[in-house]
């Protein structure tokens, strides 16, 4: 979907599925990416060990379909706090942005 939009897309599977999650942090935050996800885990370099971070957007529980419908308002409504790179959290009931803390890089 982002792909068909003109959006420069780039699938986790190239980089290698077993990439380290801050390894794939670091490349996403360099390559000025979103990432967009469903795994939770990214929490745990991000919250605790306050790794740089790019925003991430993750989806739990959510049809292709909702998670389209989402993308699309999360596009046009919250850009800015995708230029935070803040965390973006969407449930099929609830959008949630965390944002980034004051001293984050």
């Amino acid at each position: 979907m982002l792909a068909s939009q003109g959006h420069d897309v780039v699938s986790a599977v190239d980089r290698g599925p077993r990439t380290p999650d801050a390894e794939f942090l670091a490349w996403a935050l360099e390559e000025e990416r979103i990432l967009i996800t469903e795994d939770k885990d990214f929490g745990e370099p991000v919250f605790i060990r306050r790794l740089p971070h790019p925003c991430i957007i993750r989806f739990v529980e959510m049809t292709v379909e909702d998670k389209v419908a989402a993308m699309q308002e999360i596009i046009q409504l919250h850009t800015e706090a995708m230029s935070r790179r803040d965390l973006i959290v969407v449930t099929p009931n609830q959008l949630r942005v965390r944002r980034r803390e004051e001293g984050d890089t």
